[in-house]
């Protein structure tokens, strides 16, 4: 009698491959200044580079109003107050008026696969009207600190993109992961500078300038000078004051110039041997994605005090020193730059240090993310 073996199952494939990705709408809140508006556009690039539709919201006194439409995004504009940096009445007004602005968001955050936040007075009305509607929200918070909004909803956020292990812990347990900021290509393509005679010190107060540095950047001239100190100067002062520093400078007799803006700050990096500038999240993360020491002075009315403790951040790790603003001045610069070039290695110690703080692909990974979270939500 003859016994009849099951017959083999079907062979199953090696790899299931590829899930194919549904084409999704995307929320992306986060407005007022550049530091939340650039880094949103690369991750809404990515995003419609992938088939998705990013559509912004924002008001029309932010960045976001000049830069999203320049570049096809669709914009939805809403209204809501700032609560940083204003009176107590502005505050209350402001306070008053989200409960009507996160209502009148819940149309906009309907549609949406999920919101990516970047936090600011602006990201506040569409991700509460996110949670209360059920949408998963994703946020990038590039500080150390975590500004109020991302404070407030941090527990009920579906994934939480971090700059610095430490701001793990202001988010629900496995809900983080370390991507750090978008930052341009450029800057991580930057080959190791080797120090030449002269020793390379760009100093930057952003696109609008600092008085602080300025200031301490003007007082210093005159002791580079007399030190006979081989140091070459390039400083971004700003619009306002730049005619008068520029002549100041030419008079010092020292190589370098004042320039009111730089185009292609990449360019300027890759030339410099030492950065002093101040401690937004975009600066460090430049400073981290080309490997730059530097000298911090944290502004001290930024929010929650965040570029303070960016800067604590970066100055524990070894990449950087931190002088507070109120004793940043000309006899403090000198004495940081002489000190720092004159022990041996210190640069290159700090500038290897900066670069683990270098997070690459940051645009990429979010929207990795966002379609994860989208397919899982819905």
């Amino acid at each position: 009698m003859s016994q009849h073996r099951p017959a083999a199952p079907d062979p199953q494939p090696l790899s299931p491959g590829p899930r194919p990705r549904a084409p999704g709408s995307f929320l992306m809140a986060g407005g007022g200044t550049g530091g939340h508006v650039i880094p949103a556009l690369a991750v809404a690039r990515e995003l419609r580079r992938r088939g998705h539709k990013p559509v912004f919201v924002g008001t029309d006194r932010g960045m976001e109003a000049r830069l999203v439409p320049a570049e096809n995004f669709e914009f939805k504009k809403i209204e809501v107050g700032a609560l940083n940096r204003v009176s107590f009445r502005r505050k209350l007004t402001t306070l008053a008026g989200l409960p009507f602005a996160t209502l009148g968001c819940r149309s906009l955050v309907r549609p949406a696969s999920a919101v990516f936040s970047m936090g600011g007075y602006v990201a506040g009305p569409p991700v509460m009207a996110a949670l209360l509607s059920r949408v998963p929200v994703v946020v990038m918070e590039p500080n150390a600190v975590p500004g109020f909004t991302n404070r407030v909803i941090g527990r009920w956020v579906a994934r939480a993109l971090i700059s610095f292990p430490e701001t793990a812990v202001r988010f629900a347990p496995g809900r983080s992961e370390l991507t750090g900021l978008p930052v341009r290509e450029e800057f991580f393509n930057l080959s190791p500078r080797v120090r030449g005679a002269e020793l390379n010190v760009l100093v930057t107060g952003g696109s609008q300038g600092s008085r602080t540095l300025n200031a301490a950047g003007r007082e210093s001239w005159p002791l580079f000078r007399k030190a006979g100190f081989p140091v070459r100067i390039i400083h971004q002062s700003g619009p306002a004051g730049f005619e008068e520093l520029r002549d100041a400078f030419a008079q010092s007799g020292l190589p370098g110039e004042v320039v009111p803006f730089i185009r292609d700050m990449p360019a300027a990096f890759a030339e410099a041997d030492l950065v002093v500038c101040r401690s937004g999240a975009g600066a460090v993360s430049e400073l981290a994605a080309a490997g730059k020491p530097s000298i911090l002075v944290p502004f001290p009315f930024a929010a929650d005090d965040h570029q303070t403790r960016n800067a604590e951040a970066l100055e524990r790790g070894g990449a950087a020193r931190l002088v507070r603003d109120a004793d940043f001045r000309g006899e403090t610069f000198f004495s940081l730059v002489t000190e720092l070039a004159g022990s041996s290695h210190t640069l290159e110690r700090m500038g290897a240090a900066a670069r683990t703080f270098a997070r690459p692909g940051a645009a990429v990974r979010a929207a990795d993310i966002l379609e994860e979270v989208a397919r899982d939500f819905n």
